[in-house]
């Protein structure tokens, strides 16, 4: 690792277009951890979408523009554990038939990391020195948590938050229902699955909940507004960054 790694931030899809904060709170964190950041203009979607969908050949087509994007970048950063590990875990095998763009598929995946994973396994992270006055509970973000493992490391810059009190809500680590395209092909399912998610969430007694996953804390925060809680929704992110000074998720504010 140089002296100020050159850190390239994908930004995805839903910061890009509902939470442009959480971008900005991504580059503060890593700028605090002593990174040089480019956000390359021509980063597209991760694919996912089509991914999830079966349609292979238009993800491949999505993908070679991403890899193309962020080559020569000695990491990715994503504060998304589900695009995180479209990138980490599926393009490799998108492209396993395909030599040249196996190699720049498994290149990307070698340097691509979630934002909190990244900032406490690869750059030491200890204290991002913020404050936080609340009681929050944590949702662990399926795609984060399976496919890249991302558990503890939330936990331990949450502790150093001052003024922030975790309350672990049970099943903490259960699907909130979200999952890609599989809120919109069962539809009863997941409004099931995030009514659970959400109930044990306000059982936890937090004001707040955080996450890692934007597909998540839009899906929650969706289902708390419908049934007129007043829990707040921020990304875990805003929280570290000490930029949790704009509306909640749901509430109005980017």
């Amino acid at each position: 690792m140089s002296a100020m790694p050159d850190v390239a931030l994908f930004v995805t899809c839903l910061v890009d277009l509902h939470r442009p904060n959480v971008g900005f709170a991504s580059i503060r964190l890593l700028e605090q951890a002593g990174c040089r950041v480019s956000v390359p203009e021509t980063q597209v979607c991760c694919g996912q979408p089509a991914f999830n969908s079966g349609d292979d050949e238009s993800t491949r087509t999505i993908a070679r523009q991403v890899i193309e994007a962020f080559e020569g970048y000695e990491y990715v950063v994503v504060p998304s554990g589900s695009c995180a590990g479209m990138l980490v875990k599926h393009y490799p095998e998108l492209f396993a038939d395909d030599p040249e763009w196996s190699t720049r598929a498994e290149s990307l995946s070698g340097r691509c990391h979630e934002l909190v994973s990244f900032l406490v396994d690869t750059m030491g992270v200890e204290n991002t020195a913020s404050t936080f006055e609340g009681a929050v509970t944590y949702h662990d973000a399926c795609s984060g948590l399976r496919e890249l493992g991302v558990k503890d490391q939330p936990r331990k810059l949450m502790a150093t938050v001052s003024g922030l009190e975790l309350r672990e809500m049970e099943e903490t680590e259960v699907c909130c229902g979200f999952g890609g395209t599989f809120c919109v092909k069962f539809p009863d399912i997941s409004e099931r699955m995030v009514s659970d998610k959400v109930a044990l969430a306000e059982q936890s007694g937090a004001q707040t909940l955080l996450g890692g996953d934007m597909g998540c804390l839009l899906n929650i925060s969706g289902r708390l507004s419908r049934i007129g809680s007043d829990m707040q929704v921020y990304h875990v992110a805003e929280v570290l960054a000490g930029m949790s000074d704009v509306p909640a998720i749901g509430k109005g504010g980017k």
